[in-house]
């Protein structure tokens, strides 16, 4: 028997770089747990545990490194309250001022110079940054992957060391050449500051998730029956069941997914599908939690509730998308992992290379190494691809794209081919009546009258599209005894026994050679009339192929439709290669085909298209947040009839990737700058510091930046 895992989220405080998280991650995995992700950006650790009693082990150990694990998640901070590294940042700040301005503007003599107020002005500094770094490095040491706080620690505490023995080694006059407790808190208080910066800027960075979060509703009114009376009552969104009744108003947001039983109202479901217009529900009409009532009333039957429904998988589709690292991040993560002990040596080699060979006084050799180890900044490495991610993700999620992971980000910028499925896809699947040809003397208008009759006993979807265009055409009350027969179409009598029959070129394959139609109408075996029915295109089809075909990508169509028709589309819209009258099996072998000539984007509805989706590198599903849809393909595309979300998912994929490149640029360039000239004695510590923060700053400015970013 299987045991019964559970998925276990946990908001974690105090990590400062991506091998904070890699320590957690690695700390976990030898606790037992199963499916560990720490995310160091948005600051959440998940697993997967069989006994719950894991649970505590798991947090005292988190604990243990140094870090803190919160209840809280991706909940918005109360207003007016500071984050624990805010509170050591601005606690830490006055110290600092005092410190670096008595040191640079005043001399030697001034009071505050003093070595004994030094000490008292450095020390809470100092204890600040043991709290916030020596655990920190300490747990990572004992882990066998040292973090970023492995170099904080070691470069504020060998200027405050130094500074403790320079008081009892040397005499009153010489001693203030020997004091650097301004570096120590400055180093501490700057690296505080890039923290806190990080803190802010991240955050920002997971606002997509926060928007939908705050789609949930927290209560609801449920209708119930007392004393033979309906009586509303307000429950809490975790109490509401499966089949239980809710009435929902005017400025409500409608807590679950359901089907409306009584009532209309327009309802605004931008959020979730980026439709612009309010989409009007009756009764049997279904409605999406977190949407929000415009005009009107509803009473609603719960058909999925919690996790189960449509908002919830999506939030929990962009969380898991965030996690999904693209190939491309597994080279920042190779260099973070061994960065931190190639400094220590580089530090090392900086002092003794600097003592022994150049011969520099001793303070200037402390000085050098410990600049080098300040300057260094694996974080923006680690920064550097998830944040910009996140943005990416979380971009287009509130245009109602859903891309999962960022593996899919990276493949769809790379695309060079898209397939289109054709009906339901390209067309809407609703057909318009193009041509009627009448034979034999019959005339135009009692054909409509006999296929309006005869199609209201169909099933078939392309009959509703058929009477939907006919509606308001007579009846024919002398046609009776309609039946359908499978395959073929339908047949009737009239009031003199004549037999009609309706139906595909199958009906009259004896009569005529011309099989282009769509619909032929048989009398008594004679030919009466043809039918030319088109599917009717969606929004933006031919700008969004022209776009595609405009940035070199192959457009495809694919469909088990006639090859006539299919060319026919293609021709009117220019796409450039066209596959009709395809069975599953061969669309799954012209996907692998396509595959191996370069990576190919499959489009289509999710549903009896979801092997070829599968077996293509992208797979690209269309549907109004169906269950299917969501749980199917790597791209899903919330706004049905809209395909110009394809050229934009394509543009927000490729600028992400951008993005992703100039960020790892930036990381490596500032560390291969920046190392060397510390080390040769040409940055000051505290400047070091102070440019260590910003260049996280500077990656994370530039994922943001994706945010509003015109998208070319």
């Amino acid at each position: 028997m299987t045991e019964k895992t559970t998925s276990i989220i946990l908001q974690i405080e105090g990590m400062d770089c991506a091998n904070c998280a890699m320590g957690i991650t690695k700390n976990l995995k030898k606790n037992g747990l199963d499916h560990v992700f720490v995310d160091f950006a948005t600051g959440e650790a998940s697993f997967s545990i069989s006994d719950k009693n894991k649970l505590t082990t798991a947090i005292n150990s988190i604990t243990e490194l140094g870090y803190k694990v919160v209840d809280s998640k991706f909940t918005d901070d109360k207003k007016g309250a500071f984050s624990a590294i805010e509170k050591r940042f601005y606690f830490s700040l006055p110290f600092t001022i005092i410190l670096f301005f008595s040191h640079m503007f005043f001399s030697h003599e001034f009071i505050l110079n003093k070595s004994f107020i030094q000490v008292v002005l450095c020390l809470p500094v100092f204890i600040i940054g043991l709290m916030q770094f020596g655990k920190s490095a300490w747990g990572s040491l004992k882990i066998g992957i040292p973090n970023m706080d492995v170099l904080i620690f070691i470069g504020s505490s060998s200027a405050f060391i130094y500074s403790l023995a320079g008081i009892y080694l040397y005499d009153a006059h010489k001693v203030h050449n020997y004091l650097f407790f301004e570096t120590t808190a400055t180093i501490i208080s700057l690296v505080l500051l890039g923290n806190v910066l990080e803190h802010r800027s991240v955050k920002k960075t997971t606002s997509a998730i926060l928007d939908l979060s705050k789609m949930q509703v927290t209560s609801a009114k449920m209708v119930s029956l007392q004393l033979g009376k309906e009586v509303l009552n307000d429950v809490e969104y975790k109490n509401i069941h499966i089949g239980a009744l809710l009435q929902v108003n005017t400025g409500d947001k409608i807590p679950i997914d359901g089907e409306v039983i009584s009532g209309e109202a327009s309802v605004d479901e931008s959020m979730l599908t980026g439709e612009s217009f309010p989409i009007e529900k009756r009764i049997s009409d279904k409605v999406i939690g977190g949407t929000i009532i415009l005009k009107g009333s509803l009473r609603i039957r719960a058909e999925s509730v919690g996790n189960d429904t449509v908002l919830s998988k999506i939030i929990d589709i962009v969380k898991k998308a965030q996690q999904a690292k693209p190939n491309i991040q597994k080279l920042g993560d190779k260099v973070s992992a061994i960065f931190v002990p190639i400094v220590l040596g580089i530090a090392l080699l900086t002092f003794l290379i600097s003592y022994f060979g150049f011969n520099h006084t001793i303070q200037d050799c402390i000085m050098s190494s410990i600049a080098v180890l300040v300057v260094s900044c694996p974080c923006a490495m680690g920064l550097a691809t998830p944040t910009a991610v996140m943005v990416g993700i979380g971009r287009a999620a509130k245009m109602g794209i859903l891309i999962k992971g960022g593996s899919t980000l990276e493949e769809f910028a790379k695309i060079k081919n898209i397939v289109f499925d054709k009906t339901g896809t390209l067309t809407t699947g609703e057909f318009k009546i193009k041509k009627i040809q009448c034979f034999n003397g019959i005339q135009e208008s009692e054909i409509k009258e006999i296929i309006f009759t005869i199609e209201q006993h169909s099933s078939h979807p392309i009959a509703k599209s058929i009477i939907s265009e006919l509606k308001g055409t007579p009846m024919n009350s002398s046609i009776k005894n309609i039946v359908e027969e499978k395959g073929l179409g339908i047949s009737a009598f009239d009031e003199h026994e004549n037999k009609i029959q309706l139906g595909s070129y199958r009906i009259a394959t004896h009569l005529t050679l011309d099989d282009t139609h769509s619909m032929y109408i048989v009398k008594n075996n004679v030919l009466i009339a043809t039918l030319d029915l088109e599917d009717t295109l969606k929004v933006n089809t031919e700008k969004v192929i022209y776009d595609i075909n405009k940035q070199g990508i192959n457009t495809i169509m694919l469909s088990g439709d006639s090859q006539k028709k299919c060319e026919d589309l293609a021709k009117k819209i220019n796409i450039n290669s066209v596959y009709g009258g395809q069975l599953p099996s061969q669309k799954l072998d012209l996907i692998e085909k396509l595959n191996s000539q370069g990576s190919t984007a499959m489009v289509g509805d999710g549903i009896n298209d979801a092997p070829a989706l599968t077996k293509a590198t992208v797979g690209i599903s269309l549907s109004n947040a169906s269950q299917v849809a969501i749980q199917s393909a790597q791209i899903i595309l919330l706004k049905n009839n809209d395909l110009s979300l394809i050229s934009e998912a394509h543009l927000i994929s490729k600028h992400t990737l951008i993005t992703i490149k100039q960020n790892l640029f930036w990381a490596f360039f500032y560390n291969i700058i920046a190392i060397p000239v510390a080390a040769f004695g040409f940055l000051n510590p505290m400047v070091a510091a102070l440019s260590m923060a910003f260049s996280d700053v500077i990656v994370i400015g530039n994922s943001i930046r994706l945010k509003t970013k015109k998208l070319k």
